[in-house]
């Protein structure tokens, strides 16, 4: 099935008509279950992803065994572009968090449409820079915030992809990705629920102050969305 109708993914969005219409037979419109994995440190990609909907961890994995996540992508991302214009081998792992769509093509045929279109080229070349900015936020918030600070700019991050004040999560989850004990993840889950900003169900994170967990939050999540905002023009 090829991609028709408006353009949900925002890196799509910014290509004009002609560019768009070097891509778009090519885009077949996917679903992407939950811990589908688009992309696997080490191994060759098949596919370049363009979300539309949910949202794809990435992660590395540590020495002791541990997976900690350092970027969080969906719609204002590209998925393996970077990779696909190098050597085609992914550099982390790429698994769907929360589901959704997205528009998947063929490496050799992405690798094409960027050598015929310097446009397109250049915005996955951006891309890859405001990701390379989130990762290193990431890292830098990981070593030195406190937990209750990552958990906000986490959710924050969440919310945004998804559209929504309610995140199917569990506290395991959260605690994986944010490479901390899960009992470290239900203390700071408990104050924040005595607290008003969250409600917790088995499973389900609902945000219920949004205002305070934005103040919550260290300034990283402020940093991520400045470099996409320059480098990429999104909000």
């Amino acid at each position: 099935m090829t991609v028709s109708g408006p353009r949900s993914n925002q890196l799509l969005q910014m290509l004009d008509a002609a560019d768009f219409d070097l891509l778009r037979a090519h885009l077949v419109t996917i679903e992407m279950t939950r811990e589908t994995v688009l992309g696997e440190a080490g191994a060759a990609l098949r596919h370049v992803y363009f979300p539309h909907g949910g949202s794809i961890s990435v992660a590395v994995a540590l020495s002791e065994g541990q997976m900690i996540e350092v970027a969080m992508l969906g719609r204002d991302s590209v998925v393996g572009g970077g990779a696909a214009l190098a050597d085609g081998i992914a550099p982390a792992d790429a698994i769907v968090l929360f589901p959704g769509t997205a528009s998947a093509m063929d490496i050799a045929t992405f690798r094409a449409v960027a050598a015929a279109s310097a446009p397109f080229r250049n915005l996955i070349i951006r891309h890859e820079q405001a990701l390379f900015a989130q990762v290193q936020q990431s890292l830098l918030c990981n070593t030195l915030h406190p937990v209750e600070s990552r958990l906000a700019r986490w959710l924050l991050r969440a919310r945004e992809l998804s559209d929504s004040e309610t995140l199917p999560l569990t506290q395991e989850t959260l605690a994986q990705m944010m490479g901390v004990r899960r009992n470290a993840i239900s203390l700071v889950a408990q104050s924040l629920q005595r607290t008003g900003i969250l409600r917790y169900s088995r499973g389900r994170i609902e945000i219920a102050d949004l205002p305070a967990l934005e103040a919550l939050s260290c300034g990283c999540y402020s940093a991520v969305k400045l470099h996409y905002a320059r480098l990429l023009g999104t909000r």
